[in-house]
């Protein structure tokens, strides 16, 4: 509900704090007296678009404040929780707009995008009126408005699950006939490659080790001879042997030495421990060096052949494993694409057929939802002076898509035997306003989460009608919060509170004010409705007459 809205420094208001009832509220006043006025600021605190310059002529900014109660559950809360911005059940919003055009907007003293303010008013606020393309008279809305009329929301939610997985398997499809198509084009080169990899099969690091061995080879005739004489020079002919008798002699001198030779034959011993391993070392070395001839010939073939098919594939030697992986896995991919798009398109004729059932379903729901809304309708527009008229929702086959396979539209007939047509094309002013009137209290069903706004919807009625007009607001009210700007006096006094807008002249400036009005008041501006500027007894016996009908 709306509570409050404070306006400073817009247009014509300079300063104006409204206080805002449950129920049906009626603002009424003189035309041009600045009742649109009203409706452009709650806009844009709103973040609506709307009239360019704002600013009250002479101040630096114009500001506007609505504060707003939330419901438990309202979906304003949701949108806050997401924005991070404060929730709770108290709601202020709070725009500015400085003389210069920059806008700044504040949600709960929380600085706010004007996107994030679009998307909670769309939650707060609903207007609708003779020129409304935000609502009923939009071709693109009327098919969610059937579906929330039908509650089809558990359909509707099969139908774009089913839809997604339609499309998710379709471009499955076409991404598999895509890489298919390219692997055709290559598959003289795939086999033959995949060929040569076999044929070589190159190992991760066999590459340096192939080079390191060759290295080996070539340099073991020149340092064979070196290490076969160290190899000599360490044995028992050389320091070994010598070492081994010099032990022997001194072992049978130290019985006679006293115990002085103890030390240098320990030292021996470990000598020969040292020499042994050394001479082990070197005889392993001598027998690595030894190879057959043709191994370095052998050797050197693989390296180069490896070295050659790196180059030839622009890739690193110790890449080839890898490369070789992915050539294989390439060509599987080829030899099983056939039987892997067979796979994939009967994924996908299953998916079309889960969507159309599934479309066809929501198809027959939202038939069935059409004939109850057209009854419904039509039972409003009899009380509404329309009861010739014909309210018709048609259902056309459309492309498929995320909401199924059906185009919606509201037309109607405003004479017997006339073609219908688009609801926002045939009817004239006065007949659009009682068709949006009957069309919302048909679709707004029990309490509304939204504030609905009509501004003037009763233009080009009066009457009888004007009165069928007001009970159907007063309806509409009783669930919820309506505000009305009319000059129907028939509307007026059903009201459960009414505000006059008034336009002065105070020091040259043109103002605007409201004014909640008593009863008293408000006989006296009913009869001024009903009979103009002179407001004569009669006029006030008539206004009294229709409040108290009401």
């Amino acid at each position: 509900m709306l509570r409050t809205l404070d306006i400073r420094d817009m247009l014509i208001i300079d300063r104006l704090e409204l206080t805002f009832q449950p129920g049906l509220n009626a603002l009424t006043g003189e035309t041009g007296a600045g009742k649109s006025i009203l409706l452009d600021s709650l806009g844009f605190v709103l973040g609506w678009r709307g009239r360019a310059e704002l600013v009250r002529k002479g101040a630096d900014q114009g500001e506007v404040v609505a504060e707003f109660d939330l419901a438990e559950g309202h979906p304003a809360h949701a949108i806050l929780a997401e924005a991070g911005l404060p929730g709770g059940n108290e709601l202020i919003l709070r725009r500015i707009n400085t003389a210069d055009g920059r806008k700044t907007a504040y949600v709960n003293d929380r600085r706010c995008s004007g996107e994030v303010l679009r998307q909670l008013s769309e939650t707060l606020v609903e207007l609708h009126g003779q020129h409304d393309d935000r609502g009923l008279l939009n071709p693109r809305g009327h098919m969610a408005l059937l579906d929330e009329f039908g509650q089809l929301d558990a359909a509707r939610a099969t139908v774009r699950t089913a839809w997604s997985a339609r499309q998710t398997a379709a471009k499955a499809v076409e991404t598999a006939e895509g890489a298919l198509a390219q692997l055709r084009e290559e598959e003289d080169y795939l086999r033959h490659a995949v060929d040569e990899m076999r044929a070589l099969s190159p190992q991760p690091g066999e590459e340096a080790e192939l080079d390191a061995r060759r290295r080996l080879m070539q340099a073991s005739e020149r340092i064979r001879s070196d290490i076969g004489r160290a190899a000599q020079a360490l044995g028992t002919d050389g320091a070994e042997g010598a070492a081994g008798d010099a032990l022997r002699w001194l072992e049978d001198a130290a019985q006679q030495a006293g115990g002085q030779l103890d030390g240098p034959i320990a030292a021996i011993g470990r000598a020969l421990v040292e020499l042994d391993e050394a001479a082990r070392g070197v005889s392993d070395c001598l027998e690595a060096l030894t190879f057959n001839p043709l191994e370095l010939e052998e050797t050197e073939e693989r390296l180069f052949a490896i070295r050659a098919l790196a180059r030839k594939h622009d890739v690193a030697a110790d890449d080839l494993g890898a490369f070789a992986a992915d050539l294989e896995a390439r060509l599987t991919a080829l030899d099983s694409g056939e039987s892997d798009m067979s796979a994939l398109r009967g994924a996908l004729q299953r998916a079309e057929t889960e969507y159309r059932d599934a479309a066809n379903v929501l198809s027959v729901a939202r038939k069935e939802a059409a004939g109850r809304l057209d009854a419904s309708v039509m039972a409003e527009l009899a009380p509404l002076k329309m009861e010739r008229a014909v309210f018709e929702t048609t259902l056309t086959e459309a492309s498929a898509g995320p909401s199924g396979i059906d185009e919606v539209a509201f037309r109607v007939a405003t004479n017997p035997g006339a073609p219908s047509g688009p609801l926002a094309k045939i009817a004239s002013g006065g007949e659009l306003s009682r068709f949006l009137l009957a069309l919302k209290v048909c679709l707004t069903g029990g309490a509304s989460e939204r504030v609905l706004i009509f501004d003037e919807i009763d233009r080009g009625v009066g009457g009888a009608t004007a009165d069928a007009v007001g009970r159907r607001l007063s309806q509409l009210a009783h669930s919820g919060q309506v505000l009305v700007v009319t000059h129907s006096p028939q509307v007026a006094a059903l009201a459960g509170h009414h505000w006059r807008v008034e336009k002065r002249v105070e020091d040259g400036m043109t103002l605007s004010t409201v004014t909640p009005l008593s009863r008293d008041e408000r006989v006296g501006e009913i009869a001024r409705m009903l009979s103009g500027d002179t407001v004569t007894a009669q006029a006030r016996a008539a206004a009294e007459a229709l409040m108290a009908a009401g």
